[in-house]
């Protein structure tokens, strides 16, 4: 007796969603283009998201969001620096190994022009990220000595020189922006604690 295949799973569909984003960005992406991506059926992909794109959008940035933050959580036990060095790794791995066609998911959809005197739940779920993102960075900053507020200043401007970073691989085919700001941000990460 042959098995049924078994119907993809919410968290495949979302994953691939936020691949998809990461690539195209968010308005060039439609909902059918995410499930095909995702080998998804489209009937599938609207019973687990009714709402369509912009709730399936929403759990992509979410999903991405949690998936960096457990990455950093485990990395920053190590200190600040080791949690940096995960964290620009992890990028630097997402565009080489895409061949620089990939990005931040994040990022795409935050950078997408809302419509009018509205802000979509994904780009509010994109500053949910970046923040909590910041947070961590800047809470082992703390632990390692660093002053308050320059912990909080120094995890925005690691998130956004990142974020920034990213989009600058890929447009120049090459990964030596990540790796020149990587010199830099380690510089500043590791001046900033107790030694």
């Amino acid at each position: 007796m042959a098995e049924r295949s078994a119907p993809p799973s919410r968290e495949r569909i979302v994953a691939g969603a936020a691949d998809m984003i990461s690539r195209r960005g968010l308005s060039a992406t439609s909902i059918r283009e995410m499930a095909k991506h995702a080998k998804a059926p489209l009937g599938s992909t609207y019973h687990y998201f009714p709402e369509g794109k912009q709730q399936l959008a929403t759990e992509a940035v979410r999903y991405t969001g949690e998936w960096v933050a457990r990455s950093l959580r485990k990395e920053l036990e190590s200190g600040p620096v080791e949690g940096l060095r995960a964290f620009l790794a992890l990028w630097r791995k997402i565009v080489v190994d895409s061949d620089f066609h990939a990005g931040c998911p994040v990022l795409a959809v935050a950078i997408e022009e809302p419509p009018a005197d509205e802000i979509p739940p994904a780009v509010a779920a994109a500053a949910e990220v970046f923040t909590q993102w910041e947070a961590l960075l800047a809470a082992s900053l703390r632990e390692h000595g660093s002053e308050e507020e320059r912990a909080a200043q120094l995890a925005t401007l690691v998130v956004a020189a990142v974020e920034g970073t990213v989009a600058m691989c890929r447009a120049k085919r090459s990964a030596q922006p990540l790796d020149d700001t990587a010199e830099q941000l380690q510089a500043l990460v590791a001046g900033a604690i107790e030694r």
